[in-house]
């Protein structure tokens, strides 16, 4: 809330944008409580959409009044009318935009409104979000989040079978309307085979051409798919580190689903016992240590993994000019790195490395190299800023 109310003061208009069910309405009433003359449209109402059936009369009539305009999405035909607006009242904090796309998919808005707005992407609840996040019985607020996922409406749920219940009704809903809504034009058995695919290669490196084999379906038709999905913020696709290291670096992305929920429901983890056997135990926690660097830093730093074709490795590489920060992930209470990892080090040379797992409190393994539980990284990196 903060880093948006400082945003308005810095530009027309605001782009509120992050995956369906995250909280971006609920943020934005409470904004607009706050605000004495103040507009809000859901775009999937029709009494609302039929208010901009005359877009340059509604604005005219509220010209002196902060508008929000929810899933703006289903409306990009607005973005032109909505620079000629903002251009002739010439002042900051006039709109706020919330929407389930990012500006790659809103390009229409990218590039009517260049230099006129700021993006923000609001994701799913973070850990560091959570202010009371412990149950009955749960020693430390992770266990709940990395099992039933950030979306409020699954982590909040009373039990793991009805935060289950409600992922799988999300996950059908996107791909049934969702994605038309969005403008995505891909067959519903498609998506959801895609998607679940996407699931079992989480965290390993993007094949496209073997996923495009098991769909039936041409290679670019899957990276079509893949960019889609990452457009609305339900795949993340990580970068392999490029820097001129004289290495024969690994030149391919890695895939995961972005929210851990949606990634074990995707899977057919029904509780923490279902996902404590499964083979992508590991991988699981993986991601979702990612999700969580990269939620709360935002785009502060630039991400990616490091691999080389010798073995060395390191799952998360964040940098900042020169500036280099490691990180890798062992689900393991006593973690033991691999040579590859050290080989990475060796490498890179960050000014810190860290193995997230879930361990009780934070320790040393070697010099610059420390052994700590997620949230102790999450701070000690926020504090690297």
């Amino acid at each position: 809330m903060t880093t948006l109310r400082r945003w308005l003061t810095q530009f027309p208009a605001i782009g509120l944008l992050g995956p369906r069910q995250c909280g971006k309405s609920t943020l934005a009433k409470q904004l607009l409580t706050d605000i004495p003359r103040s507009v809000y449209l859901d775009l999937e109402r029709p009494a609302d959409l039929n208010r901009l059936r005359d877009p340059e009369a509604f604005f005219a009539l509220h010209a002196n009044d902060f508008v929000c305009l929810d899933e703006i999405q289903r409306q990009p035909n607005l973005f032109p009318v909505l620079r000629s607006i903002l251009d002739e009242q010439g002042r900051n904090g006039q709109l706020l935009v919330l929407g389930s796309a990012s500006p790659a998919m809103l390009k229409q808005s990218s590039e009517t409104l260049a230099g006129r707005i700021g993006y923000l992407e609001l994701t799913p609840f973070l850990l560091a979000e959570i202010a009371d996040a412990s149950g009955a019985g749960e020693a430390t607020p992770w266990h709940r989040h990395w099992l039933r996922g950030g979306f409020p409406r699954s982590y909040l749920t009373d039990s793991d079978e009805a935060s289950s219940e409600w992922r799988d009704a999300f996950i059908r809903t996107f791909v049934e309307r969702d994605l038309r809504q969005l403008g995505i034009a891909i067959p519903e058995t498609a998506a959801r085979r895609f998607w679940q695919m996407c699931a079992h290669v989480h965290g390993q490196l993007w094949n496209a051409s073997k996923l495009a084999q098991s769909l039936g379906v041409a290679q670019p038709t899957v990276q079509s798919y893949l960019g889609l999905l990452s457009g609305a913020f339900m795949l993340r696709v990580l970068p392999p580190f490029a820097a001129n290291l004289k290495k024969r670096l690994v030149k391919t992305p890695k895939v995961y689903i972005r929210d851990s929920g949606l990634l074990h429901t995707l899977l057919r983890i029904a509780d923490a016992d279902d996902l404590l056997g499964h083979p992508s135990y590991g991988s699981s926690w993986e991601g979702y240590v990612i999700e969580q660097m990269l939620g709360q830093l935002g785009t502060s730093w630039d991400a990616s993994f490091y691999r080389t074709s010798a073995g060395a490795e390191c799952d998360l590489v964040l940098q900042k000019g020169r500036r280099l920060l490691a990180i890798e992930c062992k689900v393991s209470t006593a973690p033991e790195p691999t040579h590859g990892f050290w080989h990475a080090l060796e490498d890179l040379k960050p000014e810190q490395a860290w193995i997230v797992a879930p361990v009780a409190s934070a320790y040393p393994l070697r010099k610059d190299v420390m052994v700590a539980p997620l949230a102790t990284v999450l701070q000690e990196v926020q504090g690297r800023q």
